[in-house]
């Protein structure tokens, strides 16, 4: 069980003690809707995200008992944002996961769907990346439903790479963007916030000390997208959880019993 729950008025929350507990319960939750969507209709579709306590859950489904119980023969692998590096570069998304998870479960080869970011032009690879999903997903049109779409956030709000005051923060018809993001002059590759509020379920997975003055802002401030582009995620018709540690939700309030 959480350490505690919080009822805000954007979102649930499940705070436990620290980054094992946290990593160890986001592992158990991919798991059990890995099972329920196999179960109910035949495969799992999961975006995953970057950062260091995602990287902490990959590690942990890469090891038993997960190796074993997860029905990852049915999963198809996707990114909700990468760096514009190639595969194998120490900063990208997909070799993270790769080198956590991926490489150490029985995934399909044609079941991992990576952004291609080494394409020198990022419009191109966020286009082509459009197009793969919209082929997997059979959507020719309109919004794919991921089953689950895996978050973090950054001590500046920013989630996936939708960074404050940038461009990709007012795209309202693609699914994917390119987004020039100043204060690290490059490109990202990015869903945007109308393709992640679209998904079944919403998983922000954050912890740290460094991040509390902002998930309060966030989950309890005034709406500040451009400031807090982790605020514009609010799925219309889909589940959003955060499970943060005690350090994360130092400043939350409204706690119970």
């Amino acid at each position: 069980m959480p350490t505690r729950l919080l009822n805000t008025p954007k979102a649930n929350v499940r705070v436990y003690a620290d980054a094992e507990e946290l990593a160890l319960k986001a592992a158990r939750s991919f798991a059990r809707l890995a099972d329920q969507y196999v179960i109910g209709g035949g495969r799992f579709t999961v975006a995953l995200s970057g950062g260091s306590t995602p990287k902490a859950m990959l590690s942990l489904l890469g090891r038993d008992p997960f190796r074993d119980t997860v029905p990852w023969e049915s999963i198809y692998f996707f990114w909700g944002d990468e760096r514009t590096v190639p595969p194998d570069h120490a900063d990208s998304n997909y070799r993270m996961a790769s080198d956590a998870l991926l490489a150490h479960v029985p995934a399909p080869a044609d079941h991992i769907f990576r952004i291609r970011a080494e394409d020198p032009d990022p419009e191109r690879a966020a286009a082509d990346y459009e197009a793969d999903i919209r082929r997997a997903f059979g959507a020719a049109e309109g919004w794919p439903r991921f089953d689950l779409i895996m978050l973090g956030m950054g001590p500046d709000g920013h989630t996936a790479s939708l960074f404050p005051g940038t461009a990709a923060l007012h795209v309202l018809d693609r699914i994917v963007v390119s987004n020039f993001v100043p204060k690290f002059d490059t490109y990202r590759i990015t869903l945007t916030a109308p393709a992640i509020n679209a998904a079944r379920n919403v998983m922000f997975v954050a912890g740290g000390a460094d991040k509390a003055a902002t998930l309060k802002d966030v989950l309890e401030g005034a709406y500040q997208p451009d400031t807090y582009p982790s605020q514009m995620i609010r799925p219309g018709d889909g589940a959003l959880l955060w499970m943060v540690d005690e350090a994360a939700a130092a400043q939350l309030g409204s706690a119970s019993p």
